[in-house]
């Protein structure tokens, strides 16, 4: 077989024309548009080329790929789908190496070059309080993501910064959070202490006590999308309830926002919803409690004890006058 890794991320085939990336990207569009044609439109690409590209893959590596079938469009073979998932995979541990040892080097030219002091930029899990503090500051460029995407921001390189909660006291052992708070390249601070609860239409209609009542009468749940730490916790709730999405009304329905969360329920499109109780007090919604929850934030070494303390403090200074926050 005519094919091996490079170092430099290549496929080295012939004429190593095969770059690492666009061919994981044809790949994946063949398999998500089950034709050669729409896999070509998708990239951009004419028929040709695309067809021309498979041709080099399947020289390459000596086997088909693909299997084109009238009438039926264009699949990967089972060799092509082995090839796909392995490449994948090879993929996305090469991004988080090369993301590691970004940050080791950072760390080191930290004593070199000294701290960071041009904008940053942050992914965060949404909170009011913690965007009104950072959009104040006037230096920090904001994403809003849930939790697990906020860190995937950071670990990959495409944030400075991270902003992330979880509903317990400790992590679980192995989890992304528990890396995340290990990570010597990375300094991280706790900035919060939240409650969250239930957001309920004004006057409880339903007469919801407890986590169990949401699987019962009807009643229209909206949830917080996949990832986010506020879902995390909701289906930790859930479990230790001995209920299920699949018993709860409008368990697929998701937004990205408590705000959001809150408006639907606001509007009389949905009935409860979790998130704080300050979002809950802004729409004029009842509002269960259910625990506290510690909010982070992690940032590069390179950003500094220094610059971190002073953005912490100034979270915290907003806090302590938001209800439901400590």
């Amino acid at each position: 077989m005519k094919v091996g890794l490079l170092l430099d991320g290549t496929i080295a085939a012939a004429d190593r024309q095969l770059a690492f990336a666009p061919t994981l990207a044809l790949l994946d569009a063949v398999s998500a548009e089950g034709s050669l044609r729409g896999a070509a439109a998708r990239l951009d690409l004419s028929y040709r080329s695309a067809w021309g590209r498979f041709q080099i893959l399947e020289d390459a590596l000596g086997q088909p790929v693909i299997r084109k079938t009238k009438g039926h469009g264009t699949v990967l073979t089972p060799f092509g789908t082995a090839f796909h998932q392995a490449l994948g995979a090879a993929s996305r541990a090469s991004g988080e190496i090369i993301a590691r040892e970004e940050r080791r080097l950072e760390a080191t030219l930290t004593g070199l070059l000294g701290r960071a002091a041009g904008p940053l930029t942050f992914a965060v899990s949404h909170d009011s309080v913690l965007l009104d503090a950072l959009r104040e500051m006037g230096s920090i460029a904001v994403t809003i993501a849930g939790s697990m995407d906020a860190l995937s921001h950071l670990k990959a390189g495409r944030a400075d910064g991270a902003g992330f909660h979880f509903g317990a006291a400790l992590p679980d052992p192995g989890s992304v959070f528990a890396d995340i708070l290990a990570d010597p390249a990375l300094l991280t601070r706790p900035v919060l202490l939240r409650e969250q609860g239930l957001m309920l239409q004004p006057g409880n209609p339903f007469a919801v006590a407890a986590i169990t009542d949401l699987a019962t009468g009807g009643i229209r749940f909206v949830n917080r999308q996949f990832g986010a730490g506020t879902r995390i916790w909701f289906d930790r709730l859930c479990a230790e309830a001995g209920i299920s999405g699949r018993d709860i009304r409008g368990y697929e329905t998701e937004e990205f926002t408590h705000q959001a969360v809150a408006a639907l329920i606001a509007s009389g499109a949905a009935d409860v919803g979790m998130g704080t109780r300050a979002v809950a007090e802004r729409f004029g919604l009842d509002y269960l409690p259910l625990g506290e929850e510690t909010y982070f934030l992690a940032v590069r070494t390179l950003v500094g004890d220094e610059r971190l303390d002073a953005i912490a403090s100034s979270i915290r200074r907003r806090a302590e006058a938001t209800p439901g926050y400590a």
